[in-house]
């Protein structure tokens, strides 16, 4: 994490007035969210409650829970400022997560609502163990450890987010800043479990739409338009206009698949397809992708506006002129209180904590209950009765919350490539096993467990050659890896259909 020294004097010299007024905005933002933990406090009775709110929750909920839980600070923190230092070529990232948010939608969320129900599960391990028939456990114990080791860094990232945040909008410290935003995540979730955290996420997918549509349309009045907006990009620099950032042959065409291959890891992201497992009512999906889809397109396009608006307004000296930023993914927080009157910047500026939180909380659950279903309750004690069971949740919560937060005090990665490294792993592991398991027969359990050994290795060695990370982002290799080595390895170890009911 790189902070300039001159931006804490920016601070010192700020009306105190105005940062009172910020700072009320994002309490009563915290206020709000810490209530809804204790609220739901009193409906989190059985483990089922704290892992998917009893598959009781409406559309809406369900819906900004699942878009807000998916695009965490990166989306707020970190594409802002890739756009900002890329230009133009940050809408293939764009186009790539909306065009797999939707397939997600369409592809993955009825069958695995239904499906999920039909065999009682209510993790993505078990989902898999009941479907492949795997009395061996294999791959639940697989699925687990790529779960908690991939959480942990994400859950990381989101923290360092908070840090970067905080710092920018009331000068704590980076430490402090994660800190503060470390505790209220862990406390709300230890408290309300999957409705605490679905509840929130309404909110705070909420703020965070408000915030990516709000912020770049402000500023394009300000520059004049579109068109002058970008004629003030390429003044700056030309290659900023570009969709490729001017390059050719064979890097332009990996930076274009770069883009496009985020898409390819919603629908292997545990805490997400975990949303269409709680839905109250599964036909009321169809709506949910119409709402998910309208909340995508402006959100990714607003989010890389802000960053290509922040070039032209700051005509490229952001970077290294006297304005002192000199870490690109402070951008968001610092333009909100230029352009917002500062009540309404401390609101909106949470809407950054809240992108953070809402994934981060989504991820506690979904690592919590790796430990406490398809560990201790599936693998130990099968006859754990419910108090038990959310004692233990609640303990796994608060642990893996702690070694989260020492991971961010020693991440030295931007928060944008923690995220994508994180996001990469839990896609390529999980996203063809479960496409395949839902839609094609011939999936085996050996078929599943090689998908996701394989898609975790290729992405792990990818992302730590540098020869292979300066070529393709490590999804790309991953996740087409995994999707060979399922349907390879169910090609040879197929057994009749008589043998295997749970794939009838």
């Amino acid at each position: 994490m790189i902070i300039s020294g001159s931006l804490g004097n920016i601070f010192k010299t700020r009306n105190n007035r105005v940062i009172d007024s910020t700072l009320l905005g994002f309490v009563l933002y915290l206020v709000i969210i810490l209530a809804v933990g204790i609220i739901t406090l009193r409906l989190t009775r059985t483990l089922s409650d704290y892992l998917l709110a009893g598959r009781r929750l409406g559309i809406w909920v369900v819906t900004f829970s699942e878009r807000a839980s998916g695009e965490s600070a990166w989306l707020l923190i970190g594409l802002p400022g890739m756009a900002l230092v890329g230009g133009f070529s940050a809408f293939w990232t764009a186009i790539g997560c909306i065009g797999g948010i939707l397939f997600s939608w369409l592809v993955i969320a009825k069958k695995l609502r239904l499906l999920t129900e039909k065999y009682n599960a209510l993790t993505i391990p078990s989902f898999f163990e009941a479907r492949l028939a795997d009395s061996t456990h294999l791959v639940r114990i697989i699925a687990t450890v790529i779960i908690i080791f991939f959480f942990t860094a994400y859950v990381a990232a989101q923290f360092l987010a908070a840090g970067k945040v905080l710092n920018i909008t009331f000068g704590l410290s980076p430490l402090v800043g994660m800190l503060i935003g470390a505790l209220i995540i862990v406390a709300y979730t230890i408290m309300g479990g999957f409705f605490a955290v679905a509840w929130t996420d309404l909110f705070q997918g909420i703020i965070m739409i408000f915030t990516l549509v709000a912020l770049p349309l402000v500023m394009i009045v300000e520059l004049g338009g579109l068109g002058e907006m970008a004629s003030v990009i390429g003044g700056v620099d030309p290659l900023q206009v570009s969709m490729t950032e001017g390059k050719t042959g064979w890097q332009a065409l990996a930076l274009v698949l770069g883009g496009l291959g985020v898409g390819l890891g919603y629908m292997g992201q545990p805490h997400l397809v975990t949303r269409f497992m709680s839905i109250k009512n599964p036909d009321d999906l169809r709506k949910g992708t119409v709402i998910a889809g309208l909340w995508a397109v402006c959100g990714f396009f607003g989010a890389t506006l802000i960053g290509l608006a922040a070039i032209a307004y700051f005509k490229g000296t952001i970077l290294l002129g006297p304005l002192g930023l000199t870490d690109a993914e402070q951008v968001m927080p610092y333009l909100v209180e230029r352009f917002f009157p500062a009540w309404l910047a401390g609101i909106l500026i949470s809407g950054a904590i809240a992108a953070m939180m809402s994934t981060a909380d989504s991820q506690l659950v979904v690592s919590t209950s790796a430990v406490s279903e398809d560990i201790y309750h599936q693998l130990i004690n099968k006859h754990a009765d419910q108090r038990t069971l959310l004692l233990i949740s609640r303990v796994t919560t608060l642990v893996i919350g702690i070694v989260a937060f020492i991971l961010a005090l020693s991440a030295k990665q931007l928060v944008y490539w923690m995220v994508l490294f994180a996001w990469a792993g839990l896609g390529s592991a999980f996203g063809p096993p479960l496409l395949l398991s839902l839609w094609w027969k011939k999936t085996t359990k050996a078929g599943v467990a090689a998908g996701m050994v394989t898609g975790t290795v290729v992405v792990i060695v990818w992302y730590f050659v540098p020869v292979l990370k300066s070529s393709l982002y490590e999804i790309i290799p991953g996740f087409f890896a995994s999707l060979l080595a399922v349907i390879v390895v169910s090609l040879l170890t197929d057994e009749p259909r008589s043998t295997s009911p749970a794939l009838r």
